[in-house]
């Protein structure tokens, strides 16, 4: 699939035209128009809307020339890729397409969490529609033509289009309300490109019963959502998350290609304006996004995306690139980069990934690269077909022919959130990020004080990243997502609270060359009404291999039991009462850690106490552990120190 969508990119970058009159030239001002909202939905006001008319086209909009326009299709056809891609296209041709599931199936599904019994059989079918539809268009003899009415139809069959797992009460399966989701737009649009780019070849039923099904289970459900203050089916509207950003652009293609009224066309294009403000809102002026570069991706893809199409219709007069703030969405284009604890190497916060599959998607670092300066990739590899659509100018705007080595500073702070990423300079470079935040983030786990350690290509200990997506999995109680599983205190036996009121604050940071500091205050995040003062500093000497420490001091009002813990999936071993020796899976790197306890200025034992981190089906796939670290008698103040040092052969 992935050579597919490389091939799909070079197809396309012939130059694109679309098929509607532009408009008279005005000066769209977007603050004004997000000036004139109502606050209580997002359904633009009479105001926004009378703005919108004066840039948008009444012709609905059409990502590439249709079948009819030879001369596009044809020059596709002529060049070797698109030989190649019919290939792979009639490859598919013989198969089946794997919708509806069975009731069962769904009700299974969505009670276990599992998504393997569903979730591939709907992205192998809209994706080999999406070929057959562009393979059609192609080909131009027909061939495709039964399939696309066979796969079209069983789509349509479908009770549902959500993913089973987000109908929690099976009300869309059993035809209580109707609801978008990360499945249900894609099925939408595939449609909508379908009835856009294929005309008259497919039977004029065929064409009003897909208008019937993306009204209603689209155009409709999503202006609906949109002009009420609260609604069930669609809250994503309002979501700070990738949710909002995906739905959206997926809605508002299918509405802006697909429906027949302009009206229509024009509200949905207002909602998304509206609703982009809340997507964005998620990032910190300085561009950190809590949700992790996997999320970064899949989210702010689909926003150049959105942002693309609507610049495209309205001839470059809607600027979501910029949006209102310039500076803003530059950092948000350079997050990745920026995030990199070494090259290629990302801390797990929340549902974070560590790195990046070099065969996963790109379009939003292709993109960022385009619009934000980012750094170029070397090649596309976009997730979906219809990204390939866009109209690019030029191939060089987007990639480059050859990698750039990556050169990272010291450090880097995102305050917003309060990140802190210290870098070693070594030769074999020991660092760390931490991170204070609340835990209300997107995809949150109780993580206020959490951090990660790497050494050279090795992450050592700290932060496990995200359970694998089944059952429980986004419970509090999940030890994955709780703070027991974090390098994080137990305090009395109490964990992190959840909710964005249980935040951590930075309140000192040093920056010099070969040291790095941070204090951070993160009592607010437990709820221990008998705690004073809950105090993490972290410090990264840089000399010589290196050296990080995390102490946690406390104060309270009575004495009480304190700990805290080293979580990891290295091997361990236990030298003595105070000092293990952690060994990383990947390259066998080895750092020492060694335990202190101290209670009114005197040295104090503490114990260690290891256990298995009891979850299942971890992302990484690895087990983890949690190496407990604790006072053994209660204390009303006194601290807990963690000094981890590479040992060098």
């Amino acid at each position: 699939m992935k050579n597919l969508y490389r091939l799909l990119f070079v197809v396309f970058t012939v130059v694109l035209f679309g098929s509607c009159t532009p408009v008279k030239k005005e000066n769209f001002d977007l603050s004004l128009f997000l000036d004139l909202a109502d606050p209580n939905v997002i359904y633009p006001t009479s105001e926004q809307l009378e703005l919108l008319k004066k840039v948008v086209p009444e012709e609905a909009f059409i990502p590439v020339p249709p079948v009819s326009n030879r001369l596009y299709w044809d020059s596709v056809a002529s060049v070797s890729a698109g030989k190649t891609y019919l290939d792979l296209a009639i490859a598919e041709l013989d198969r089946a397409p794997e919708v509806p599931i069975t009731d069962e199936i769904y009700y299974r599904a969505n009670r276990e969490g599992n998504r393997g019994i569903y979730k591939p059989r709907y992205y192998r079918t809209m994706d080999r529609l999406e070929k057959f539809i562009l393979a059609e268009c192609i080909e131009n003899q027909g061939r495709f033509l039964p399939q696309i009415e066979v796969y079209s139809d069983s789509i349509m069959a479908m009770k549902s289009w959500l993913h089973p797992n987000h109908d929690r009460d099976n009300d869309v399966l059993e035809g209580r309300r109707v609801s978008i989701d990360l499945g249900a737009r894609k099925f939408g649009l595939v449609l909508a490109l379908a009835n856009a780019l294929l005309e008259d070849k497919i039977p004029a039923s065929l064409r009003s019963k897909i208008d019937e099904q993306l009204q209603w289970r689209i155009t409709d459900s999503y202006l609906s959502s949109c002009q009420k203050e609260e609604d069930k089916s669609n809250t994503w509207i309002r979501s700070t998350s990738n949710w909002n950003s995906v739905c959206t652009s997926g809605s508002v293609f299918t509405t802006i290609v697909n429906a027949k009224s302009y009206d229509e066309r024009v509200a949905a294009i207002g909602c998304a304006l509206n609703s982009m403000v809340f997507y964005l809102s998620g990032f910190g002026t300085d561009g950190y996004c809590s949700e992790g570069t996997g999320y970064w991706n899949y989210g702010f893809g689909h926003y150049m995306y959105l942002s693309e199409i609507l610049s495209d219709y309205t001839d470059g007069q809607i600027n979501l690139f910029d949006f209102t703030n310039r500076e803003k969405m530059v950092n948000v284009g350079n997050f990745p980069f920026n995030f990199q604890i070494h090259p290629g190497m990302y801390a797990p916060f929340s549902d974070g990934v560590t790195t990046l599959d070099p065969e996963s998607d790109n379009f939003a670092y292709i993109m960022a690269a385009k619009h934000y300066g980012a750094k170029k990739p070397t090649r596309f590899i976009p997730d979906e077909s219809v990204q390939t659509l866009i109209a690019w100018k030029d191939k060089q705007d987007y990639t480059s022919s050859g990698d750039t080595p990556v050169e990272l500073p010291g450090h880097t702070y995102f305050d917003d959130f309060g990140i802190m990423i210290s870098r070693g300079q070594q030769e074999l470079p020991f660092s760390i990020a931490i991170k204070a935040g609340h835990n209300g983030e997107n995809h949150n786990h109780m993580d206020v004080g959490s951090y990660v350690l790497v050494l050279g290509e090795d992450y050592v200990a700290g932060d496990i990243g995200a359970p694998s997506y089944t059952a429980g999995a986004f419970s509090n109680d999940n030890p994955a997502r709780s703070s027991w599983g974090h390098p994080l205190p137990r305090i009395n036996n109490t964990l992190q609270s959840s909710g964005k009121e249980f935040a951590g604050e930075i309140v000192h940071a040093e920056f010099a060359d070969n040291a790095n500091k941070v204090v951070m205050d993160i009592r607010s995040a437990y709820e221990i009404p008998s705690l004073n003062k809950l105090q993490r500093t972290m410090t990264n000497d840089k000399r010589g291999p290196g050296t990080i420490t995390v102490t946690d001091e406390f104060s309270a009002t009575e004495p009480l039991s304190f700990g805290t813990a080293i979580s990891t999936f290295s091997k361990y071993e236990l030298v003595d009462e105070r000092t293990l020796i952690l060994t990383a899976v990947k390259n066998q790197g080895k750092v020492k850690v060694e335990v202190f306890g101290e209670v009114a200025g005197e040295d104090v034992p503490v114990k260690i106490v290891p256990e298995p981190i009891p979850v299942k089906s971890l992302r990484s796939g690895k087990d983890a552990v949690r190496i407990g670290v604790e006072f053994i008698e209660e204390a009303q103040s006194g601290s807990i120190s963690i000094k981890y040092q590479p040992i060098l052969n």
